[in-house]
């Protein structure tokens, strides 16, 4: 993990600066931290320990599927919102940083950081680019950065603790935000039982976050997929819908859709920044 990464990160226990030596991050009072095998800080405050992230088969099919380019269209459009310029991106639910990867790749000077509470997450983030620093944390707890410490902040189906992302993004700095709409995978939801969309998902957005940010505007990212059964099932399988499915479930479900099923993608992207 680079230097200047780590040096973004303050420590969970005492919030004091951390520093890495070899391998291992610490705190000038003398709370440390080793990297993982597979690169990456575990940053959880003790009082965290069982919180429920994502399992590896939910990390693997979320590999899979992102990266045959099926929300191709979403880092897209992260990439072109984005403004110009180096400095360090933080994904706040980064899962395995294939959005954070875009955001980076795009600048050269550009560094990123990924939070997740999921340890297989994290591993699969550290192993993205190597100016991608990974980190466990809760993200509704204090979040294990300094103040003003992030130039841009990606948070794309994930949690929203408002005055934690307030607190890390430097003044002048942007958080983009994406979630789904009403007819994000509308033709999958009731054949299969997925979990459906929030109906009040943009009220509880703005309600969310207008107590510290302020919105600059928005963007409607909709396209068409062409999906074959393999894809509609890691596509399930990487969501909180797992959960609920069984895999004999799922695959009689599979066997009504046509092969391939045109499926809807269908997201806001908004952009926002500290009031």
């Amino acid at each position: 993990m680079l230097p200047d990464v780590v040096s973004a990160l303050r420590c969970p226990v005492c919030g004091d600066t951390l520093a890495l030596s070899a391998r291992t991050a610490s705190c000038s009072r003398g709370h440390a931290f080793d990297l993982a095998k597979q690169g990456y800080l575990n940053l959880l405050p003790s009082g965290s320990t069982g919180i429920e992230g994502d399992s590896a088969a939910m990390i693997d099919a979320r590999v899979d599927f992102l990266g045959a380019g099926h929300y191709a269209p979403i880092r897209d459009a992260l990439i072109k919102q984005t403004p110009a310029g180096d400095g360090l991106v933080v994904e706040v639910g980064a899962g395995t940083a294939y959005y954070l990867a875009g955001v980076v790749e795009a600048v050269p000077g550009r560094i990123g950081l990924a939070l997740d509470v999921s340890r297989y997450a994290a591993r699969r983030a550290a192993k993205v680019d190597p100016r991608i620093g990974s980190v466990v944390c809760d993200a509704w707890r204090e979040l294990p950065l300094q103040d003003d410490a992030a130039r841009v902040l990606l948070n794309v189906f994930a949690p929203r603790n408002a005055a934690e992302m307030a607190r890390v993004l430097a003044p002048g700095g942007v958080l983009l935000v994406v979630t789904p709409n009403k007819g994000h995978l509308t033709e999958l939801i009731g054949v299969l039982g997925m979990v459906r969309v929030d109906q009040e998902k943009e009220r509880r957005l703005a309600e969310t976050l207008t107590s510290h940010f302020e919105r600059l505007g928005s963007e409607l990212v909709e396209v068409v997929m062409r999906l074959d059964h393999a894809a509609v099932e890691r596509l399930v399988a990487m969501t909180p819908s797992a959960r609920h499915i069984a895999g004999e479930e799922l695959a009689a479900r599979l066997a009504v859709l046509a092969e391939p099923v045109e499926v809807t993608l269908s997201v806001t992207l908004s952009r926002w920044q500290p009031v």
